[in-house]
């Protein structure tokens, strides 16, 4: 019986209004944002009226405001009160008193009328009203949920129904998920380039919204009256998480019931129109900035206004304010008629600076006004090309799209003014596609029609064969991403298209490359196609890598990662293997949520793969990547690297590196930059301008003709490409060749050029003042969403920046130069030079929550200003005929500080009829701050007190109190610190002030630490003491140097005697027991004073001692030097047992360090033989302390400051040269008189492989010192480098600093692979010995007081000039880039070698090579069209004896043996080898004797060197033909699985099946070659069975075998592939086998080849 009830009170609970009733509420409503605690700053909105509400007809009725009133809000919640903002009810009176119609049914509003007088922004407040009145009541239902349509759009709505049958009262709860619409009214800008990351939002949420409606209403005859109605809405939102801590918009709604009244309301005579439903209409506010608030009344004159201030304030330095001033333009251009902006155009054009800002704001008004505007001005050429180049490409990132827009851009791309310029064709282009990609964003339903013309044009460029435009083209598709692009890029792709084969592969990459930004909206359409082209191992190995890097790029499921992962266990190309499983491996540390899955299915994989792959160099092609991400702040970022690689050289074929952020639940590609790399090495290193040789190509034709279906390699074009992504967008690429390289060469070298120069020389001589000033608008992101009061709530980021400088420079020349003078004249000339140089910045970033409308503000507000100004005036003056040169900064009046950073939150209320009244209150007051932070911090302690004392004990302490006030002591809710540096010398105070106040003291969170006043302020200003007039820089070179002397320093000031010294020595020793038992260290570590204690014991062992470490000690074995050194009664205990057996190890290398010098200055200092060298250097150092006394200095460096009292204040530094002792001394001494700190630096080169240096330092030079000697020597016969570094005394922070190096190279030194063992070395010293271990490989030895570290064998990146190397390099002589040029390349080349018969290909892959008599193999050869070189192996039938032929250039090269000696052939003439070594006139091929053998070599022709020797040949390739050879040796490619390659591209498995592939066969048995066999195809001599089938086979590899007429004298089993056909088959032998090597291979047998044959006198 109650079910029946309720059913029946259900179908009478929708609201009804009786027709000839008036129905009076009360209405209240208010918006409020800011932060949820009480007692802190919020900025709101309040509307109060009452409402009227009147029937007409039975479903449409009036509704009226009475005495509406609008108040603003900014102040501290709740204390503070609402203002009421009378001057904006007064101007909105009329459209609020003004009443509205609406259809309403069964508590569902329909449409709403309204006079046109009314504007969209107040009609969304009666929206708010009419919202409350939305009703979807079901009849049999009390509980239920549904889609409901509100004012926020169509979102899930739950309701609850209950009676109050005691009061008749029906209570109607509904609420509302505002994440869960099924269409939400929003509205994004800035948002096009960012990707929703789901992943990221399902463990935290940046924006969360809900609404709650309670009503009670009063059951009627034949429905309901509602008595009252209250909502709640709520919407909190942080970009760190909200869960973290989160501000808020906080809207509520009261309509009270009144009465009931029986006059009713009147419409106004005006029309009423259709202006939409219940939802939200956006208005004036997407035009709005909530930036500030402006009252327009004449745009056109404050646009005059606004550009006056930019231009006078913004000449020499940036305004404070320029950004903000900047953003106001923006705003009033927004508002601005297309007339208006034209007359202010044709007003400004004429004058630069108000011309530069206006071409600087148009791309931000943001719609398609300003690319009209930017198009008619450029067609009617009266914007510049660099001016349209900015201006366009700023304007297709910036401008909303829509129709109009890409109309626009289209037009702009095919106009041929544009065209007619590259840069402008391809800013254009690229535009269109990234304005196509940003519509398709904001629409769903973007036709295709949008990207066929670019279709069209890919169509044309691909039937031209203009790769250059297809592949621009292709750009333009990746910009626009849209998936009708699918189908006409599938056309470009082998094994798709049937014209793809004929393109080139950068045309082929590109193509899936383009891909990736369909694969956003298509990720399965475009797995399809990435997998596919994968998996066809005949594509070249860059298209399948790039194909696996789109296929990773759509987040491929665990079972796609799986099929790659066995793909690539079978893979015979390393370098696709090694991309992908490091891709994999990379993507196994993944932290991102949206890669979580691959992160796991890859790691999976790299078990799978690790074991054969793990081991791979870095040769070959690899992927890196790089991520942090924080899930509770929901912020991170991404990195990832590509290296792709065709074959293994030094530089790659291409790299791509990408930048990726996290924030707020989305994700965007920041940043990537790619690089093609095609072709430059090759172009670098080998011979320019090669001459083609066509008698050389010609001869080599010929003989690689016999080989069987040759195919040549795409020669590598010199080409490199580049391009730049910014935000998932291509904004810029280049493609460079060589005609485009010598175009620039031409241009730069050309009269032009020249021209040009003079020109600048001639501005600056004259001088010249520039001012240039840069606004930009760097970012603004908006996101507008409606609330439940109908106004609307924004989120928004704006960053501003306006960046300046100014410069003004004159040049004064004497004696004055004549009209025509020569650039020569200057160097004799005295120039005067004057700069002012001010650079200066200005940026504005603001952060915006609240509501935005043209009427109202009310919101909380972040905002970040940063100002800089960095003023220099300088002068200069060049006297370059009396070597001077000074240089002066002026001091710069007026300006003390240099930097400052404010931020400040703020809640603003301000309404745009009383902008003066507006209200601004910080979020955080500081009188605030201290009160809160002392109770919230009360009640933290106070909690985590008792939580600690209750785990450690029961009993509660008396004196916690006393705890929690020592602790609240120690809270400090603000921060401030001011720091000070103060330069003396020069008169300089540097300080930077910091002050920051935050709500962390509330809750510890990224939010509420940004939230409040943070200052930064960096000052500089004179010091105390007397003024500086400036500061002065001066060189003086020459003989002239010693004028310039101020503080000399000689002799006379520092002299001391010696028996002085020794009365204080005694003293010491007096003094300091002990001290005669330390001898040893103290002794050793003082060179610099030995020859002062000869008459006593310890300076005796001192002298000794120094006698043993540099010669004694070099000749014996370390391990025995370090025990004699040590001590001499203890040397076998001074090592462990274990670390005497790991020093075993240094055997190997006999480190006896013998000294190939005799110093040069034996006699002239008296020197007696067997002398130290630091002796030699002591008697050269005694002889004069300071060369002051004997030699004018060569240079001398002053830098002083120039005091109003003329007293002298600086540094100077002396710089002298004694050409008899090849002696220099640096002096670095402070000019203050009586400052006697200064560095003493010393060097002296004892002779041409040794030098001595000392450094002291400190007063007088005297506190600390330091020595180094380096020399050069041999180790047994290999040249060696030792460097020993000795001291006396260092100050305390170096010894700090050397001991924590010491303790991490312990640390390290065993991954690292250096052996290290604890041992007793000479205290106070380090001493490195590095020998040549091989050409490309160093011993090296570093011993330091506790320790010894070496390392044998370590391997260089070049090869050093010593051996064969330096004798190689002798015909370059003293070109050093020839130079440098050839130990790279030749530390970097392929080595193929053979020892007997064993053959070691490039790819360092062995196998037997049973070589066929009398004929010649194809060793290595130069497999692209310019066949470079070839060289040839032969086998001599008579005496079994090898010899190798080289074609390089224009000379044939022979190398055979004669008499058991190694001989040479050049051209057919032989070369005695006493005339070797050999040189071709270009100077670029040598041949010379070796060792036992002869060498070729000629590295800029590809060839590094061929050697050639009685057991032994070997073939070098250089770096850059890696994977451009074919031959015996291989591809030099990396690819050992692809090793056994054919001629005709076939890979054999067998190795004897290969080698003979590449054999040159005889035409005939009358060759004068005497190779009498041939390559065919042979049948199987036995029937197999195949398929079921018995069936005859032939081999689908050539076999060796004899010429008709001839036999065979010598055989070998060979495994080949056979083709197999049923035996009733027609094809015969000599009609099939045409085509036989291109045939599948059904099954592999062994047959015979022949490998001599001896022929009939009847042969044909």
């Amino acid at each position: 019986m109650r079910v029946l009830v309720l059913a029946l009170t259900l179908a009478l609970v929708a609201p009804e209004f009786a027709v000839g009733k008036t129905y009076l509420y009360k209405y209240e409503a208010f918006l409020m944002g800011g932060l949820p605690e009480n007692g802190l700053a919020r900025a709101g909105v309040k509307v109060s009226s009452k409402v009227l509400l009147s029937a007409m007809t039975t479903d449409t009725f009036l509704l009226k405001l009475v005495e509406p009133e609008l108040f603003e809000y900014s102040g501290i919640w709740p204390k503070d009160p609402f203002v009421p903002a009378t001057k904006l009810t007064s101007a909105l009176a009329a459209q609020l008193l003004t009443p509205i119609k609406f259809e309403y049914a069964n508590g569902v509003v329909g449409r709403v009328f309204a006079p046109t007088g009314i504007s969209t922004t107040v009609l969304n407040i009666y929206r708010g009203i009419l919202n409350i009145l939305q009703l979807n009541i079901k009849k049999t239902q009390n509980i239920y949920e549904l889609q409901e349509a509100g004012a926020q759009g169509v979102c899930k709505t739950h309701y609850v129904i209950t009676e109050d049958i005691k009061a008749e009262r029906i209570h109607l709860t509904k609420t509302k998920d505002l994440n869960q619409c099924q269409e939400r009214i929003m509205k994004d800008i800035g948002l096009a380039y960012t990707e929703r990351c789901a992943q990221c939002e399902a463990k935290g949420k940046t924006l969360k919204g809900t609404a709650a409606f309670n009503y009670v209403m009063k059951p009627a005859a034949t429905g309901s009256l509602i008595l009252e109605a209250t909502s709640t809405e709520l919407i909190q939102f942080s970009p760190f998480n909200i869960m973290n801590g989160a501000a808020q918009m906080e809207a509520k709604q009261i309509l009270t019931f009144l009465e009931i009244q029986k006059t009713p309301v009147a419409p106004i005579g005006a029309e009423y129109l259709h202006r939409g439903s219940l939802q939200y209409e956006f208005a004036s506010e997407l035009l709005q900035t909530p930036i500030q608030l402006l009252k327009i009344r004449n745009a056109e004159a404050q646009i005059v206004e606004v550009l006056n201030h930019l231009v006078t304030y913004n000449t020499a330095t940036v305004h404070e304010d320029a950004p903000l001033k900047f953003i106001e333009l923006i705003q009033l251009l927004r508002v601005a008629r297309f007339d208006s902006i034209e007359a202010l155009w044709t007003q400004f054009k004429s004058k630069p600076a108000y011309r530069h800002w206006i071409l600087n704001a148009a791309p931000a008004i943001g719609t398609h006004v300003a690319l009209r505007f930017l198009k008619e001005k450029f067609i009617a050429g009266e914007i510049t090309v660099p001016e349209a180049a900015q201006a366009l490409l700023a304007s297709v990132h910036m401008v909303s799209a829509d129709i109009e827009a890409i109309k626009l851009v289209e037009g702009l791309a095919f106009n041929h003014k544009i065209q007619e310029n590259p840069v402008l064709r391809e800013i254009a282009l690229l535009g269109y596609g990234t304005i196509v990609y940003k519509y398709c964003v904001e629409n769903p339903s973007c036709p295709a029609e949008l990207v066929r013309p670019i279709h069209e044009l890919a169509i044309q460029a691909a039937a031209k064969g203009e790769y250059e435009d297809l592949i621009a083209v292709l750009k333009v598709l990746g910009n626009a991403g849209h998936p009708a692009s699918l189908k006409p890029i599938l056309k470009l792709l082998p094994g798709f298209g049937t014209a793809a084969s004929a393109l080139p592969l950068r045309v082929h990459v590109d193509a899936i490359l383009t891909l990736r930004n369909i694969a956003k909206k298509e990720p399965k359409m475009i797995q399809e196609v990435a997998v596919q082209l994968f998996m066809d191992k005949a594509l070249h190995a860059e298209l399948r890598m790039a194909a696996a890097l789109v296929l990773f790029e759509t987040r491929l499921p665990m079972g796609l990662v799986t099929t790659l992962a066995d793909a690539v266990l079978k893979e015979g190309n390393l370098q696709v293997a090694s991309f992908v499983y490091s891709y994999m491996k990379a993507m196994t540390k993944n932290t991102a949520p949206d890669y979580a899955a691959v992160a796991t299915a890859c790691n999976v994989a790299v078990r799978i793969l690790s074991p054969k792959f793990d081991r791979l160099s870095f040769r070959f092609s690899r992927a890196l990547y790089l991520d942090a991400y924080h899930n509770p702040w929901m912020m991170g970022a991404a990195a990832s690297a590509f290296y792709i690689n065709d074959a293994a050289t030094l530089l790659p074929r291409a790299v791509v590196a990408k930048a990726r952020t996290y924030l707020a639940g989305a994700y965007a590609d920041v940043l990537e930059v790619g690089v093609r790399t095609e072709g430059i090495q090759e172009a670098l290193l080998k011979m320019p301008q090669a001459p083609e040789h066509a008698d050389r190509i010609t001869k080599i034709k010929h003989l690689i003709k016999a080989l069987s279906n040759w195919r040549a390699s795409p020669s590598s074009q010199p080409l490199g490409s580049l391009y730049v992504k910014f935000f998932g967008q291509e904004i810029a690429f280049a493609n460079i060749d060589k005609a485009i390289i010598e175009q620039v060469i031409e241009i730069a070298t050309g009269p032009k050029a020249h021209s040009f120069a003079r020109q600048v020389l001639e501005t600056l001589l004259s001088g010249f003042s520039f001012h240039y000033a840069k606004p930009l608008l760097v970012a603004e992101v908006r996101r507008i969403l409606p609330t439940a009061v109908g106004l609307p709530m924004e989120l928004s980021f704006y960053t501003t920046a306006v960046a300046a400088a100014s410069i003004e420079f004159q040049a004064t020349v004497t004696p004055a130069l004549p009209e025509n003078f020569a650039a020569a004249q200057l160097l004799k000339s005295d120039i005067e030079m004057r700069t002012a140089f001010t650079p200066s910045l200005s940026m504005h970033t603001y952060a915006v929550m609240g509501v935005n409308t043209a009427l109202i503000q009310a919101a909380i507000l972040s905002r970040a200003k940063v100002h800089t100004i960095l003023p220099a005036k300088m002068e200069a003056k060049i006297d370059m005929i009396k070597g001077n040169f000074k240089i002066q900064a002026l001091p710069v009046r007026g300006i003390d500080k240099i930097a400052s950073g404010i931020a400040e939150t703020l809640a603003i209320a301000r309404n745009v009829e009383d902008l003066a009244a507006a209200r601004i209150t910080p979020m955080i007051p500081a009188e605030l701050a201290a009160s809160l932070s002392s109770e919230v911090f009360t009640s933290k302690i106070a909690s985590s007190l008792a939580r600690d004392m209750s785990r450690s004990s029961e009993i509660i302490p008396i004196d916690l109190p006393n705890k929690i006030v020592k602790k609240m002591k120690q809270i400090k809710p603000a921060f401030e610190k001011k720091m000070c540096a103060e330069i003396e010398t020069f008169g300089i105070k540097a300080c930077t002030e910091i002050e920051s106040r935050n709500a962390a003291f509330i809750k510890d969170c990224p939010l509420y630490t940004i939230i409040g006043n943070h200052e930064v302020f960096v000052e500089v200003a004179p010091a105390a003491g007397p003024v500086i007039e400036k500061i002065e820089i001066e060189i003086q070179v020459g003989h002239k140097a010693a004028e310039k002397i101020i503080k000399v320093i000689n002799m006379s000031q520092e002299e001391e005697t010696l028996e002085d010294k020794n009365v204080l020595l005694k003293l010491r020793k007096i003094l300091v027991p002990g001290l005669k038992n330390d001898t040893r260290s103290s002794s050793s570590s003082r060179s610099s004073s030995s020859n002062l204690h000869s008459s006593s014991s310890t300076s005796s062992k001192s002298s000794s001692s120094r006698v043993s470490r540099s010669s004694s000690s070099s000749s014996s074995k370390i391990s025995s030097a370090q025990s004699k050194i040590v001590s001499s009664s203890s040397s076998s205990s001074s090592i462990s047992s274990s670390s005497s057996s790991r020093m075993s190890r240094q055997e190997l290398i006999d480190m006896k360090f013998q000294k190939n010098h005799i110093h040069q200055h034996t006699v002239s200092t008296g020197r007696a033989p067997g002398k130290s060298s630091a002796s030699s250097f002591e008697a050269i150092y005694n002889k004069a302390k300071y060369l002051a006394n004997a030699v004018t200095p060569v240079v001398t460096f002053l830098i002083r400051a120039v005091r109003a009292d003329q007293k002298v204040q600086g540094y100077q530094i002396a710089a002298y040269f004694d050409k008899a002792t090849s002696r220099v001394q640096i002096i670095f001494a402070n000019l203050a008189e009586n400052d006697h700190w200064r560095i003493c630096a010393d060097g002296v080169m004892l002779s041409y492989q040794k030098l001595m240096a000392k450094v002291a330092w400190g007063i007088e030079c005297k506190q600390y010192d330091t020595e180094a000697i380096a020399e050069t020597g041999r180790i047994g016969n290999e040249p060696a480098l030792r460097l020993k570094v000795n001291w006396n005394n260092l100050p305390s922070s170096m010894k700090r600093y050397a001991k924590m190096i010491s303790q991490y190279i312990s640390r390290t030194a065993e991954a690292a692979g250096i052996s290290l063992t604890k041992t007793k070395n000479i205290q106070k010293e380090i001493k490195l010995t590095v020998a040549v271990a091989s050409e490309k490989s160093l011993n090296v030895v570093l011993n330091t007081p506790k320790w010894t570290l070496y390392k044998l064998g370590v391997e260089l990146p070049i090869y050093l000039p010593v051996g064969n190397t330096a004798v190689e390099m002798e015909v370059l002589k003293n070109n050093l880039g020839d130079k440098i040029s050839y130990v790279l390349t030749k530390a970097h080349a392929a080595q193929c070698i053979m020892v007997k018969d064993v053959l070691t290909t490039f790819n360092n892959r062995r196998y037997k090579n049973e070589m066929p008599h009398s004929c010649y193999q194809v060793l290595a050869q130069d497999c692209t069209d310019e066949l470079k070189f070839i060289v040839l192996l032969k086998k001599d039938l008579a005496q079994e004896q090898k010899q190798i032929s080289v074609r390089i250039a224009d000379i044939d090269v022979d190398l055979y043996l004669k008499d058991n000696n190694v001989m040479v052939k050049v051209n057919g003439i032989e070369v005695p080898i006493t005339n070797l070594p050999y040189q071709h006139h270009t100077g670029q091929i040598q041949i010379r004797k070796r060792g036992e053998g002869i060498a070729l070599h000629a590295p800029s022709h590809g060839l590094q060197e061929v050697y050639f020797d009685v057991n032994t040949w070997k073939v070098k390739v250089v770096d850059w033909m890696r994977g451009q050879t074919c031959g015996l040796c291989g591809k030099a490619d990396g690819e050992v699985e692809q090793e056994y390659l054919t001629p005709n591209g076939y890979l054999s498995k067998s190795s004897v099946s290969f080698a003979h592939s590449w054999v040159l066969p005889a035409q005939s048995c009358r060759d004068n070659s005497e190779c009498y066999m041939k390559l065919e195809s042979v049948k199987l001599e036995k029937q197999a069975i195949v398929h079921g089938l018995e069936s005859k086979c032939y081999s689908v590899e050539p076999v060796m075998r004899c010429l008709p007429g001839c036999y065979p004298l010598r055989t070998t089993p060979v495994t080949v592939g056979f083709h197999c056909l049923p035996v009733e088959s027609s094809l015969s032998s000599t009609e099939g086998l045409s085509n036989i090597y291109e045939k599948s291979v059904d099954l592999q047998e062994s047959t015979v080849a022949h490998l001599a044959c001896q022929c009939t006198a009847q042969c044909a």
